[in-house]
C-alpha cells in the first residue's frame, strides 16, 4: 500500500453491550488516528439521582446496568454509609460478597460465552459455534444459571435486584435457603474449573504489551480478600489510595467523538482497570483452587496479552464460586437484616469491582438526607483511552492482514475489554460559544 492512506471503519461494533463505532485512519507510516466512537446519549443517572432520598440510590443506580446491576448498587450504599459513618460487618458484609459472587458469575459468563468465544474459534456469535460445541454452551449456560440463583435469592431478583438497601438488605437470607443452594452451586463450580482449561486452549494471537511500558494497572486491593466490594486503589506503579483520593488523583474529559468521558490518571495518561489488572495486582489472593489452576497452566501476573482476558475471566468465575461455597458454609442469619441509618449533611465515596473493572462513586447530602450531588465513573469510561492506545499499538504488528481479518482483528481488540458501553455514557457538559465568550 505504499503511497497511500486508508480508513478501517466499523459502524457498529457487534457483540458488546451498548453501541458504539471504531474509525482508524492509517498509512504507511502508521496510524494516524483511533477514534473508539460512542455514540449513545447520554442518560443522565447523576442528574436523575439529584434531590432523591439517600434510600433510593441503590435501586436508582441498579438501573443504570441489567447485567451488573450489583456493582451499582454496591458502590452506591458504601458511599452512602461512608457518608453517614456507617459500616456493616460480620454476616452481613459476607452476604454482600456473596452478591457480589453472584454477579461476577453471571456477567463473566454472559461475555466469556456469547460475546468473546465465538472471536477465538471462528464463528460470528454464540448460536453458530453451539452447532459445533454444544457442550461448551451448554455447560456455560448451567455455570450462569447458577450465578442467577444467587442474585435472585441475595438481591430479590436477578435483573435490577431490590434487596439492597444503605445499612444492609431490606431481607436477609435462611440459613437453609442458602444451605439449598450449595449442591447448584458445587456442580457448576466444577463446569467452571473445566471452562478455565477449556479457556486456556483458546488460540490467542501472538501479542503483548511491552513488558517495560505497558498500561498502570489499577484495582483494589485487600489485605486478605481478592477485591470485590472493599479495598484500597492501588496500581502497578505505586498509587495506593483510599476512595475519598480518586478525584485528586484521576480526571476526566470530554473528547468531540464519545459522548462518554475519557479518564486518565493525572500526569500519568491512560490506565487498565478490569480481570486482567485484578489478576495482576491480586493473583496471590485468589482461591486456592483457582491459584493452583493458574499455576498448573502457567498463567503467570503479569498478564501482558490483553485476548487472554477471557481466561482470566474463568479464572475469576472459578473463585467467586469457591468464594460463595464459603460464605455459604459458615453463614449464621443476622439479628438484624441492617444497621439503623439517620441521614446528616455529608459526603461520601466509594470504590468497588464492577465484573469490568474499578467503579467510583461520590454523594453529597444535606441534612435532610437529599443527594445534592452524584458523580459515577464507571470502569468503560476509565478504560476508553487504553482502548484507543492499545488498538494505536497492536495494529503495526498486523498491518499485513487483508482489510477484513483487519477489521475483526480490532473488533475483537475491543472486546477483549467487555465494553459496557451504555454504563459508560453518562453526563455530557456541554459548551455553548455566542460569540461574545463561552457558557456553561
Amino acid at each position: 500500500m505504499a503511497g497511500h492512506s486508508k480508513t478501517i471503519k466499523v459502524d457498529y461494533l457487534a457483540r458488546v453491550e451498548g453501541e458504539g463505532a471504531l474509525h482508524i485512519d492509517y498509512d504507511d507510516s502508521g496510524v494516524q488516528k483511533v477514534q473508539l466512537k460512542i455514540f449513545e446519549p447520554p442518560r443522565f443517572f447523576e442528574a436523575l439521582l439529584r434531590g432523591r432520598d439517600y434510600l433510593e440510590a441503590p435501586d436508582i443506580t441498579a438501573r443504570i446496568c441489567g447485567i451488573c446491576p450489583v456493582a451499582y448498587q454496591m458502590s452506591a450504599v458504601h458511599g452512602m454509609e461512608d457518608a453517614l459513618g456507617i459500616k456493616p460487618s460480620g454476616a452481613l458484609r459476607e452476604l454482600r460478597r456473596l452478591l457480589y459472587c453472584g454477579e461476577w458469575i453471571e456477567s463473566h459468563m454472559l461475555h466469556i460465552s456469547m460475546l468473546h468465544a465465538p472471536d477465538f474459534l471462528g464463528y460470528p456469535n454464540a448460536v453458530a459455534m453451539a452447532k459445533d460445541h454444544p457442550e461448551v454452551v451448554k455447560n456455560a449456560l448451567e455455570i450462569k444459571k447458577a450465578g442467577n440463583a444467587l442474585v435472585r435469592l441475595i438481591g430479590g431478583r436477578e435483573v435490577h435486584p431490590i434487596n439492597v438497601r444503605v445499612g444492609g438488605f431490606y431481607k436477609v437470607p435462611e440459613n437453609r435457603e442458602l444451605t439449598a443452594l450449595a449442591e447448584q452451586l458445587e456442580t457448576a463450580r466444577d463446569l467452571a474449573e473445566q471452562l478455565v482449561i477449556w479457556s486456556s486452549t483458546l488460540p490467542f494471537p501472538n501479542y503483548e504489551w511491552r513488558r517495560d511500558n505497558h498500561y498502570e494497572f489499577v484495582a483494589l486491593k485487600h489485605p486478605t480478600e481478592y477485591p470485590m466490594n472493599e479495598g484500597r486503589i492501588t496500581s502497578s506503579k505505586g498509587l495506593d489510595i483510599t476512595a475519598r483520593d480518586y478525584e485528586n488523583y484521576f480526571e476526566e474529559e470530554h473528547l468531540a467523538h464519545s459522548t462518554a468521558l475519557h479518564c486518565t490518571l493525572k500526569n500519568r495518561g491512560a490506565y487498565l482497570v478490569g480481570p486482567i489488572a485484578r489478576f495482576n495486582l491480586n493473583r496471590d489472593k485468589l482461591s486456592p483452587r483457582a491459584r493452583q489452576l493458574a499455576e498448573s497452566l502457567k498463567v503467570a501476573a503479569p498478564c501482558l496479552n490483553p485476548f487472554q482476558s477471557i481466561l482470566v475471566r474463568s479464572l475469576e468465575v472459578l473463585h467467586a464460586f469457591e468464594e460463595a461455597l464459603r460464605i455459604i458454609g459458615k453463614y449464621q442469619k443476622p439479628e438484624e437484616p441492617h444497621l439503623a441509618t439517620k441521614p446528616k449533611a455529608a459526603s461520601g465515596c466509594a470504590a468497588t469491582e464492577a465484573p469490568r473493572g474499578l467503579l467510583y462513586h461520590r454523594y453529597d447530602i444535606d441534612k435532610n438526607g437529599k443527594i445534592t450531588v452524584a458523580k459515577i465513573v464507571a470502569p468503560t469510561s476509565q478504560n476508553q483511552k487504553t482502548i484507543e492506545d492499545d488498538l494505536r499499538l497492536m495494529l503495526p504488528s498486523f498491518m499485513h492482514f487483508p482489510e477484513d481479518k483487519l477489521r475483526g482483528l480490532c473488533e475483537r481488540a475491543i472486546r477483549n475489554y467487555d465494553p459496557c458501553i451504555s454504563c459508560s455514557t453518562h453526563f455530557l457538559q456541554l459548551h455553548l460559544n455566542n460569540g461574545q465568550g463561552q457558557s456553561s
